[in-house]
C-alpha cells in the first residue's frame, strides 16, 4: 500500500500545492481542514480516493490525533495573518504546532515538515513572529528530526499579496503601502511545495531552511513591478509607521467591535512586522541545500495578474492592434 501523509491546512494557499505534489508522487493524501466541504477541490489531485479532505480542529487533541492515525508523515501548513475569534496567534501558531508535533511523536511518526516564516523570533514584539518561533521550538522539542521551512513572502495565483495590491490599484491614482523600504525576497508557492516534498521523498537532513526567491526588492519596487505587469500608472505612496500604527489600532478596534464581521485592512501586528526586512539570513540553509532552483517573479506574475489590466484578457490584443500599420 502507498504511503500516507496528513497535511494540516492542506487546502490553504501553500497546502494545496503540497497536496498536489504528494499525490503525483504516489502518496495517499489526507487533507485536514476545518471545513472539508469547502476543500473538495483537492480530490482531483489524484485518482479516486487518493486525496481526501477530512475534518480537523488543531485546537483539539482528539481531532488532531484522529486524522493523523496511520500516517507515515505529517505536514503542518496552518498559519494566520490576523487573529480571529478563538484562532489567535498563540492558539494556532504556537499551541497548534506543538499539539501536532507532540501527537506525531506519540504515534511514532518519523517525518514531519513544519511551515514557518522568515522573521520568526521568540523576542519579537510581533505576535505573529513570536508565535512562529514558539511553534518551531515546540516542533523541535517533540520531533527533533523535523524539517522546518521558513519562506519569505509567497507569491502565486492564489496569493494575498500581489492579488490584493493589484485589486487596490483599480480604486484610484494612489497605491498606499506601509514600509516602502522594507526588503522582501518573494518565493513562488510551488517552490515551497517542492521544498516540503523533497524531505518526504528523499534523504534530506533535518533542520531549518530559509526559502527566498532569486530576487530581493523593496516593497516599493515590488509594487512598481506589479504595476508594470498590470499596465497601470499609480503613485506608490509610503504611509509612515506612526500613521500606520494609528490606522492599525483603528481597524483592530473596529474588527473587535463588530465581532470580526469587518475585517481589518491592516493590523498593528502587521505594522510591527513590516518594520523588518524579510530576506534569507546570511549562512542559512536554503533552496541550494535542497537541490531546488527557485523560479523568478518576472516569469510568473503575468501568468495570473493579467486580469487586473485595464482590459483584462483583451489588453494584449488591444496593444497589438495599436501597433498595426494601416
Amino acid at each position: 500500500m502507498s504511503q500516507l501523509v496528513t497535511i494540516y491546512g492542506g487546502s490553504g494557499f501553500v497546502g494545496r500545492y503540497i497536496a498536489r505534489r504528494m499525490a503525483k508522487a504516489g502518496w495517499r493524501v489526507r487533507v485536514a481542514v476545518r471545513r472539508p466541504n469547502e476543500a473538495i477541490f483537492v480530490k482531483p489531485y489524484g485518482v479516486v480516493g487518493q486525496v481526501e479532505p477530512v475534518l480537523c480542529n488543531i485546537r483539539d487533541d482528539a481531532s488532531v490525533a484522529q486524522v493523523m492515525m496511520g500516517a507515515d508523515a505529517v505536514v503542518n501548513c496552518v498559519g494566520i495573518l490576523a487573529k480571529q475569534g478563538k484562532n489567535t496567534f498563540d492558539a494556532v501558531q504556537a499551541e497548534g504546532a506543538e499539539r501536532i508535533a507532540r501527537i506525531a511523536a506519540e504515534q511514532g511518526i518519523q517525518k514531519m515538515i513544519h511551515i514557518s516564516a522568515i522573521g520568526a523570533d521568540a523576542e519579537s514584539v510581533s505576535d505573529y513572529a513570536r508565535t512562529k518561533a514558539e511553534g518551531e521550538a515546540a516542533v523541535l522539542q517533540h520531533m527533533p528530526e523535523a524539517v522546518i521551512l521558513r519562506p519569505s513572502i509567497i507569491f502565486g495565483p492564489e496569493d494575498q499579496f500581489f492579488n490584493r495590491f493589484a485589486s487596490m490599484s483599480r480604486l484610484g491614482p494612489i497605491l498606499p503601502v506601509v514600509g516602502a523600504d522594507t526588503r522582501f525576497q518573494p518565493v513562488y508557492v510551488d517552490d515551497v511545495a517542492k521544498a516540503a516534498e523533497r524531505p518526504l521523498t528523499t534523504d534530506v537532513p533535518a533542520g531549518v531552511y530559509e526559502l527566498g526567491g532569486p530576487d530581493v526588492h523593496t516593497f516599493r519596487a515590488l509594487m512598481t513591478l506589479m504595476l508594470e505587469v498590470i499596465r497601470r500608472r499609480r503613485a506608490v505612496v509610503n504611509i509612515p509607521f506612526w500613521a500606520a500604527s494609528i490606522m492599525g489600532f483603528g481597524f483592530d478596534t473596529l474588527n473587535a467591535l463588530t465581532l470580526g464581521l469587518v475585517p481589518a485592512q491592516i493590523t498593528r501586528d502587521q505594522v510591527r512586522n513590516l518594520r523588518n526586512d524579510n530576506v534569507v539570513s546570511d549562512g542559512a540553509k536554503g533552496f541550494d541545500d535542497l537541490g531546488i532552483d527557485p523560479v523568478a517573479m518576472s516569469s510568473m506574475l503575468s501568468e495570473y495578474l493579467w486580469r487586473f489590466r485595464p482590459s483584462g484578457q483583451y489588453d494584449a490584443i488591444k496593444e497589438s492592434a495599436r501597433n498595426l500599420r494601416v
